[in-house]
């Protein structure tokens, strides 16, 4: 049922800013950023929740702790870049809201950087040479 609070709140919030907007802009997207972030700290909750979960399966599998933390410092990345992105756009701030996305994708990579050398080493191993 937390969708459709989420989804309520949305809705209202969009129907005051598009009010807002002919009259004090400014306002209207002070609104929309407030509730913007109020949506997120809503959810924060259920992320931890999903969080503690994918850590106690790892646990379970023995996985590697790296692979574990930097999968999540990823998907961390990603979401508050798209969230990033989003507000600059909500502001009509269309290329900062790319260049965000655009840094989230180099720090993807990067981030990224020492899970593929563990498995190019992996498949290095296997071909005979």
């Amino acid at each position: 049922m937390d969708i459709i609070h989420i989804v309520g709140i949305g809705l209202m919030t969009t129907v005051l800013a598009v009010i807002l907007r002919e009259q004090k802009p400014q306002f209207a997207f002070l609104l929309v950023t407030i509730v913007g972030l109020f949506i997120f700290l809503f959810l924060l909750d259920k992320i931890v929740q999903i969080i503690d979960l994918v850590r106690q399966l790892a646990q379970k599998t023995e996985l590697n702790n790296i692979f574990l933390e930097t999968i999540l410092k990823i998907i961390g990345i990603a979401y508050i870049a798209e969230f990033g992105a989003q507000i600059a756009r909500d502001a009509g701030e269309n290329g900062i809201g790319s260049k965000i996305e655009l840094a989230g994708k180099v720090l993807i990579l990067v981030m990224a950087i020492p899970i593929i050398s563990i498995i190019v080493e992996t498949v290095l191993k296997l071909l005979p040479i």
